[in-house]
């Protein structure tokens, strides 16, 4: 497979500021992508040097094998939609469409087939003649999203286009988006703070963090398998225990895992997602907890632990519980509404846990 976009070493300041530093990088054509992170982590001015409006204070940017990094927006085979949709407000739908298409000098039989055919791709037909005034905001988006189409780039770059609209909206244009990528096959690179769009929408995510990467990989690569410390506390819910190793096992109170050869005596941290905390069964007021597990249990499951039920909350199907464990630390659990029935769960109840799966990190050392 071709690569289309490369950057190597790419890194840009502001005076003293550091935005991006020092990324490498391939996009294979074909992909989409999505930039993942939170404010400020250099997302957008990494698809700013990408699409000309930035340029690096090194590294460099090439495009389809060509270096571009010092040749302006116009000159490259790139076409971007903003959060903000930047429509003209005195042109109609059709108007606004064409634009790109004039300045490439399109010629007016090709153009209008072109408009007529994105127009239909983003559902506008009958819309041709309206103002941007006279749409709703996901119109605009798609208005906006079909302009950038209509040239045919081989890139397109998408800079958090859904941040303006709601929830309901979103969904749709998610679901949309995705269809139109998979029909079309143009090489995307999606700036989201959207944890959910960024999974849902992407081959691979590239998570970004004081402009650095963090981690690439497919969605599943990264929710199941967190490279860094800031990967797992940022991806999804996540509990965060402290405790130490100790003869092959971390501990954090009486709950614990087995740990990997060579770490005892040093502090770690274990992530842990909400739906991978097991509760076996309720305590009874004044019963012992069972004796210690046995220490053949597998990975990640080194029998239970008792904890105290602190809150109890129900979000549709799923119930969301906060925990105490014996050593103060809190830890938050997501079961259906149906088990905590069959456990017979109420605030108060002593329970017994265990870890089904947990990720630890070790002096910021992923094991």
């Amino acid at each position: 497979m071709d690569v289309m976009v490369e950057l190597r070493g790419v890194t840009k300041r502001f005076g003293d500021f550091s935005a991006v530093g020092g990324v490498d990088l391939e996009i294979q054509a074909g992909e989409f992508i999505t930039l993942l992170g939170p404010s400020g982590c250099g997302k957008t001015t990494l698809l700013r040097m990408i699409s000309g409006f930035e340029t690096p204070t090194e590294g460099q940017v090439l495009l389809a094998g060509r270096d571009v990094t010092h040749e302006p927006p116009y000159r490259r085979d790139v076409n971007q939609v903003f959060q903000s949709y930047a429509l003209f407000p005195h042109m109609t739908v059709k108007e606004n469409i064409a634009f790109g298409l004039q300045m490439k000098k399109v010629p007016k039989g090709e153009m209008d087939g072109r408009i007529r055919k994105v127009i239909a791709m983003v559902s506008l037909e009958g819309m041709e003649a309206r103002k941007p005034s006279q749409l709703s905001g996901g119109q605009r988006q798609r208005v906006a999203l079909a302009r950038a189409l209509a040239p045919q780039p081989g890139l397109l770059l998408l800079d958090e286009p859904f941040g303006a609209l709601d929830a309901k909206v979103r969904l749709e244009l998610r679901e949309w988006i995705r269809k139109l990528h998979k029909a079309r096959g143009t090489t995307s690179v999606f700036v989201t703070h959207d944890q959910e769009e960024a999974m849902d929408l992407a081959d691979r995510v590239i998570v970004l963090h004081r402009g650095k990467v963090e981690q690439i990989g497919t969605p599943e690569e990264i929710y199941d398998r967190p490279a860094t410390e800031f990967v797992a506390s940022f991806v999804g819910s996540m509990n965060v225990l402290n405790g130490q190793v100790h003869e092959g096992r971390a501990g954090f109170g009486t709950l614990g895992v087995h740990a990997p050869p060579g770490t005892d005596g040093a502090n770690v941290r274990a992530f842990v997602r909400p739906h991978d905390v097991e509760l076996r069964s309720r305590l009874d007021d004044g019963a012992d907890p069972p004796a210690p597990a046995d220490p053949a249990h597998a990975p990640g499951e080194e029998g239970p632990s008792v904890a105290r039920i602190e809150r109890l909350s129900r979000v549709g199907w799923m119930v969301k519980i906060e925990l105490q464990l014996s050593d103060g630390q809190p830890l938050s659990v997501e079961l259906t509404k149906d088990r905590v029935a069959e456990l017979g769960l109420a605030e108060g109840d002593r329970v017994l846990v265990n870890l089904r799966d947990a990720k630890l990190f070790v002096q910021d050392y992923s094991i």
